[in-house]
């Protein structure tokens, strides 16, 4: 079975390149097709403090996909993990999930802080980040995953 998903808009502005790191302070606009959408459709997302994005890695070539284990940033002192097991963008089907700061809503616009996608990118889609999605309990996670966080944002 296959599925066919058609972006709700474009990444504009922010970063042109995909650095590893200092995504933080990064802005940038996600702008609707407005061959779509009306701008009825952000209506209230200005009311929360953050939203996920999900996007499409569209640079990433099938030559450079991984499915199996890699280690991290190639870094030979992290342990070799299953490509689910990271959140790097060589990934099957080339998904990425990044959760924002939502910085203003204004018409077919969202602009957003700390989104690590870059200028072009294809915006699958946008939702509101609640408490009660966010993970129950403490979260675990290998000192590898630290250590390459730190200064990520």
């Amino acid at each position: 079975m296959s599925y066919t998903l058609e972006p709700v808009g474009h990444v504009r502005g922010g970063r042109v390149e995909a650095i590893d790191d200092d995504w933080g302070s990064s802005r940038a606009r996600i702008e609707l097709d407005a061959a779509v959408f009306g701008p009825e459709a952000l209506f209230g997302l200005s009311d929360f403090s953050h939203a996920e994005i999900v996007f499409v890695f569209d640079q990433i070539t099938d030559d450079q996909i991984t499915t199996g284990a890699r280690r991290p940033r190639g870094r030979e002192d992290w342990p070799l993990v299953g490509i689910f097991a990271q959140r790097g963008r060589n990934r099957p089907n080339r998904l990425g999930v990044s959760v924002c700061r939502v910085i203003a809503v204004d018409g077919l616009t969202l602009e957003v802080e700390g989104l690590d996608a870059i200028d072009g990118t294809p915006v699958l889609d946008i939702k509101p980040v609640m408490g009660e999605f966010l993970p129950r309990g403490a979260v675990r996670q290998p000192a590898w995953a630290t250590e390459l966080m730190e200064g990520y944002w």
